[in-house]
């Protein structure tokens, strides 16, 4: 059974095999949490991990509701005020539903 920490570590993993480069992990403040933050090539990406066992209640992108995504949104914000520059940026899903991993880029915008 995967936890979440874990699952975040098989984000991590996948992604970079992907080509991306991790910046950072579980970036929080008062706002909310950001699972990963990583480059792919000049954009910064905002990840969302979600892992879920089973579909019974609709799967791992069904639990990315528009509140999460608020509240990922002002994570971000909150985030690039702490950087000088501002890269191009981008929300992306990585879902984890029983052994399938499905990447979503630009899942949402802000």
């Amino acid at each position: 059974m995967e936890t979440g920490k874990a699952a975040e570590n098989t984000a991590a993993s996948f992604l970079q095999s992907q080509g991306l480069r991790l910046v950072e992990r579980n970036y929080r403040c008062r706002m909310g949490e950001v699972d990963l933050i990583m480059e792919h090539g000049d954009t910064l990406v905002f990840v969302e991990v979600r892992l879920r066992r089973s579909e019974r209640y609709g799967g791992a992108a069904a639990s990315i509701t528009g509140h999460k995504q608020r509240k990922l949104i002002h994570a971000a914000q909150h985030y690039l005020q702490q950087i000088t520059k501002q890269p191009p940026c981008r929300f992306d899903a990585l879902l984890l539903d029983g052994a399938r991993i499905e990447w979503i880029k630009d899942a949402f915008s802000a």
